[in-house]
């Protein structure tokens, strides 16, 4: 049995999301950011067949993001507000992953076990960022679901589409928790 690890098992329970419009700089070093993906990419991955991939998103990125996030508003006949919702999130941000899933419809492992290898994926990296001291939040939105946002955006292919979007940086303050869910509603015991 392996020894227990009470700081990961500490860190996990006690784990926090940073709103990504509180977020500022400094962001994690190109290096740092290679220990955080690689932490990520630790992720379980039935077949070996590794259905996502990475974009980094910095600087001006968030520029070309904005606009196509109107675009897909105004293709979609969304009201102003709902367009205006996620604006906060790409205004002043510095750094964010993009975690692509890219299903591989022939292989041998089903369709649904690659999307929540993917899905996992931006657990791990969300984690990995608040590991490393710095504020993580994990969010996608109505637009990262839109054909035509993710070819313009992001250039992804026809069969890829977006798992997460992980905003990472430096918290402005620290985030309060919230409610957790209660175990005991949630959990059934089976013992035959």
């Amino acid at each position: 049995m392996p020894a227990r690890n009470q700081a990961a098992l500490d860190f996990l329970l006690t784990r926090r999301s940073v709103p990504a419009k509180t977020m500022t700089g400094p962001v994690p070093s190109i290096d740092e950011l290679k220990v955080i993906l690689t932490a990520a990419a630790r992720t379980p991955d039935h077949g070996k067949l590794e259905p996502w991939r990475f974009i980094v998103l910095q600087d001006k990125a968030f520029e070309r993001i904005i606009n196509e996030i109107k675009k897909a508003g105004a293709r979609q006949n969304r009201p102003d507000d709902q367009i205006a919702k996620p604006m906060p999130h790409y205004t002043n941000a510095k750094l964010a992953v993009v975690v692509v899933e890219g299903v591989d419809p022939d292989a041998s492992v089903p369709a649904v076990e690659q999307v929540y290898s993917a899905g996992a994926v931006c657990m791990a990296l969300t984690n990995a960022a608040l590991a490393s001291g710095y504020g993580a939040n994990w969010l996608s939105g109505w637009f990262s679901h839109d054909a035509t946002f993710r070819k313009d955006a992001l250039n992804l292919a026809d069969n890829e589409r977006v798992a997460g979007i992980i905003h990472i940086g430096t918290p402005k303050s620290e985030p309060s928790d919230r409610p957790r869910p209660d175990i005991e509603t949630l959990t059934s015991w089976v013992n035959a």
